[in-house]
């Protein structure tokens, strides 16, 4: 934690931050969607991001912070599909084990979660603005 207070820009800048490594994740999960493994093992699982609160005494502001990403989701499934050249001994491959539907709506919440950020941060600076202007 730093040792000077935290202020809005930070706080606004470190959400940003995390909904960036969020939408990342979810990209990175949308281009493993509908692949195969000839294991389930080999199989992709989705990633998702672990988000920490961080509280900082001396602003009284809070941030989050990405404390890791880990494997979530539900097991790759196995489909019987003897003529794909992934498929095991007994003919079958392993789905990546990845939502669409969810990483849609995963992208959709983070990039507006992240633009909401955008306009904390230009509201901040316009009242900043304002008030040197009141001194003039």
């Amino acid at each position: 934690m730093p040792d000077t207070p935290m202020n809005i820009f930070q706080v606004a800048g470190r959400a940003m931050s995390a909904q960036l490594v969020r939408m990342n994740t979810t990209a990175s999960n949308l281009a493993n969607a509908g692949g195969v493994a000839t294991t389930a093992d080999a199989a992709y699982r989705s990633i998702k991001p672990v988000f920490r609160t961080q509280f900082d005494a001396a602003s009284g502001l809070s941030t989050v912070n990405v404390e890791r990403v880990v494997t979530a989701g539900e097991e790759p499934t196995k489909r019987y599909d003897p003529g794909n050249p992934m498929a095991d001994k007994d003919g079958n491959v392993f789905e990546n084990a990845v939502d669409e539907t969810r990483e849609l709506v995963d992208m959709l919440e983070s990039a507006r979660t992240y633009q909401n950020n955008v306009e904390v941060m230009n509201t901040a600076k316009s009242l900043i603005v304002d008030t040197l202007k009141l001194g003039r």
